[in-house]
């Protein structure tokens, strides 16, 4: 393929940064293939990541700050937090990647399916000090999902509080797992490759996997869709640039596409898990899912979302997604693509 990234210009402008999160995303694709290396654009402006090796995409603190001249792609809550909160992004592309969402029991608490959920104590991870708690978000997302499928609501069970403060060095979902073992709760969520991996071996059981249920709803989470934002005053000052790098993420789905084995072990880096446990999460269709779109679907599912988040006191503040989405650029770039594979 050809290199598409801007030639190199003098430096005269602050220089921009992007983050994602140590998830699949096209983002993420496209810094490995090392697309994204701080070069000057043909303007003058550097973009550069904001990391420095470290994810920052659940760091809401660091995001916000992030987030006043950058790119960021990753879970839906932090970002949905910044806008809700008068961060001036705006949408230019969404990612649906489906993962695994296991609801998970120990296999001998007797426990076959939803239905058998019902009074039981399901437990939400909770970090008492973290400005927004996502996997407290994302768990209880995953649970009222799984239960409505039994028309069961919150009503029908108990929550219980995991204190799930950080562990240096811990693998994710110890605390989870910690507590299930003792007894204290009867069911956890967890997802992705790590909680692939926190839940192999017979002394678990899946009572259901929510990430590659039918209905896209159910599927609905945090990281489904992801969306690709901007800030704003970036998207009006340097239109070509923003244009530039959404080309570059576009082009990085149509390379994952036709290079598998290479897309599983860049995934497989950038969670920090093993390959298998990348397969198991993600299917064995990863690779044909990292494409970047702004599909009518994904674009109700995110605001469905919005709503949960709202409804359950994760945003300060309800908005609208519809006007959060800005389709230009994203529909020069696929005018671009289309007129050249014509």
């Amino acid at each position: 393929m050809t290199d598409t990234r801007p030639s190199a210009a003098p430096a005269s402008s602050t220089p921009l940064t992007y983050a994602r999160s140590p998830v699949p995303t096209p983002l993420g694709i496209a810094i490995h293939l090392g697309w994204l290396n701080g070069d000057w654009s043909e303007n003058g402006v550097a973009i550069r990541s904001a990391q420095s090796g470290v994810a920052l995409a659940d760091r809401v603190s660091q995001n916000e700050h992030m987030l006043a001249n950058s790119f960021f792609q990753g879970g839906s809550i932090p970002a949905m937090w910044a806008r809700s909160r008068g961060a001036d992004t705006r949408v230019i592309g969404l990612s649906w990647i489906d993962e695994t969402q296991q609801i998970v029991t120990l296999a001998s608490s007797g426990i076959q399916g939803v239905k058998q959920l019902r009074s039981r104590r399901l437990g939400l991870p909770l970090r008492q000090h973290d400005t927004i708690d996502v996997n407290r978000a994302t768990a209880l997302r995953g649970f009222l999902n799984a239960l409505s499928l039994e028309g069961l609501t919150a009503r029908d069970v108990e929550f219980v509080d995991i204190d799930a403060h950080a562990v240096p060095n811990a693998t994710p979902y110890l605390r989870d797992i910690e507590a299930l073992r003792a007894g204290t709760v009867d069911a956890i969520y967890v997802k992705g490759a790590h909680g692939e991996l926190a839940v192999r071996g017979s002394a678990y059981r899946c009572v259901i996997d929510l990430g590659f249920h039918p209905d896209p709803l159910v599927r609905n989470n945090n990281g489904t869709p992801r969306p690709l934002t901007v800030n704003g005053a970036v998207l009006k000052n340097f239109p070509d640039l923003v244009d530039g790098f959404l080309r570059l993420i576009a082009a990085a789905g149509d390379w994952a596409r036709v290079h598998q084995r290479e897309t599983l072990e860049f995934v497989s880096r950038e969670a920090g898990a093993p390959v298998t446990a990348v397969q198991s999460a993600y299917g064995n269709r990863l690779h044909l899912h990292l494409g970047i779109d702004l599909a009518q679907g994904s674009i109700e599912a995110l605001g469905t979302f919005g709503h949960f988040l709202f409804e359950h006191g994760y945003l300060p503040t309800a908005f609208s997604v519809a006007d959060w989405i800005h389709p230009g650029p994203l529909a020069r770039v696929d005018a671009l693509r289309n007129a050249r594979s014509a």
